[in-house]
């Protein structure tokens, strides 16, 4: 059985830098690295 092949198109991330949003894939390697090791968590 052969997986089920779907389009994908590649989206843009931004996230704020210095009070306003950039896209990642322009920030300088260490910025990137930073960014893809952020975790996520509520506070109670």
């Amino acid at each position: 059985m052969s997986p089920i092949k779907t389009k994908r198109q590649p989206c843009e991330v931004y996230s704020r830098v210095v009070g306003y949003l950039r896209p990642v894939k322009q920030w300088n390697d260490g910025k990137q690295a930073e960014y893809y090791y952020r975790r996520t968590f509520k506070i109670k």
